[in-house]
């Protein structure tokens, strides 16, 4: 059955690669993740491992990052003439989030706290060191211990970003909820005022931070990098509390062959953990009569089966503006497209999103309807 499996989403994928029109529809983000968290100027070079931020400002003695993980890791080498005294400012951060800096020797660097804007904005004076290269970490102090803890899974925000803050006001009043996990389209047409105001509606409304893959409308712009320069990936891995999550960019439709091999690496470091992966698009629609699923059903079936090998604990979608639990093959799968855009009518579900709750050692515990109407 795997082999058939491998086989089908081999054969699936050679089909989009060879339709007319549809060579590699997501080649371009694929590449562009590559780049994600890079920058250099003033006399700094600055690589965010994993391309979990993206660079908003890196200018004047301030480095301002877009987190899109609780944890990452910001590698800053500074040469010999450059300013010593730094800001360094992280917007969509965990509200207790700290950091930790140091040098290459592992000494720390002289690091003053600021005071909080907002939860999700965090800003510190950090004194660099001319001449070496410093890991600035962002974190909360309880990342790594392996214990219980709950997130909200929302998508589909588009239209509706005049009344998100109403999702952000439900979330709120549970204390317990740390992130948001976004499976994709948080505007209309991914435009660059859009997304803009998309975070700035987050930050204000929302006590916790949103960690998001792009959706189909995010590719609706003429220039689709204003979602990498002001969000980040489209694709992209973290864990928390021993727990592992992976953004896949599923927004046309396809995985592209970059992303997919990004995938097979995530899925072997998660095989003996939790993993929760999300995607806009999903392989399959549940429902099969609105075309909502992946262009090729072969890829679809490939992609599904490689993840129940995985051992993949819950996969989320959203795409479709309604609730669906149904299987994928074996694993738990929930669309969850409540974020405020057109519902589906006559299904009585409306706003909403999911409260999940998920523990290292036994696995995904809880996943439970929100609704915000």
């Amino acid at each position: 059955m795997s082999g058939g499996f491998r086989a089908l989403g081999a054969l699936g994928l050679t089909a989009a690669l060879l339709t007319p029109g549809c060579m590699r529809p997501s080649e371009d983000r694929a590449v562009r993740d590559t780049r994600v968290g890079k920058a250099e100027a003033d006399a700094l070079t600055v690589e965010v491992e994993g391309g979990l931020a993206s660079v908003r400002t890196l200018a004047s003695g301030t480095l301002e990052l877009w987190g899109q993980a609780p944890v990452f890791t910001t590698k800053v080498t500074a040469s010999a003439d450059a300013r010593t005294d730094w800001l360094f400012m992280v917007h969509n951060a965990m509200p207790d989030a700290v950091l930790d800096a140091v040098d290459e020797a592992g000494t720390p660097l002289t690091v003053v706290a600021m005071p909080d804007a907002h939860p999700t904005v965090k800003a510190w004076r950090v004194a660099l060191r001319p001449g070496t290269t410093m890991r600035l970490t962002v974190a909360p102090p309880d990342w790594d211990a392996r214990e219980p803890f709950r997130f909200a899974a929302l998508a589909d925000v588009q239209e509706a970003l005049s009344k998100v803050g109403d999702v952000y006001a439900k979330l709120n009043e549970d204390p317990s909820l740390r992130f948001i996990f976004f499976a994709g389209d948080l505007t209309e047409y991914g435009t660059r005022e859009q997304l803009e105001e998309f975070q700035q509606r987050l930050e204000a409304d929302s006590r916790i931070p949103l960690y998001a893959t792009l959706g189909n409308h995010e590719t609706f712009t003429d220039d689709a990098r204003e979602y990498q320069r002001l969000v980040g990936r489209g694709s992209q891995h973290f864990t928390f509390h021993g727990v592992h999550f992976s953004l896949v960019d599923s927004g046309s439709s396809t995985v592209d062959p970059m992303v997919e091999e990004e995938l097979d690496g995530w899925l072997e470091e998660a095989r003996d953990a939790v993993h929760i992966v999300a995607m806009h698009i999903p392989p399959l629609d549940p429902i099969g009569v609105r075309g909502g699923g992946f262009a090729v059903r072969n890829e679809a079936a490939g992609l599904v089966g490689k993840m129940a090998r995985a051992g993949v604990d819950l996969t989320l979608y959203g795409h479709i503006h309604s609730y669906y639990s149904f299987s994928n093959a074996g694993i738990p799968a929930y669309i969850s497209g409540g974020g405020g855009a057109i519902p589906e009518r006559f299904d009585g579900v409306g706003r909403h999103f999911l409260a999940v709750g998920v523990d290292p050692s036994a696995g995904v515990r809880e996943v439970g309807l929100v609704r915000v109407d």
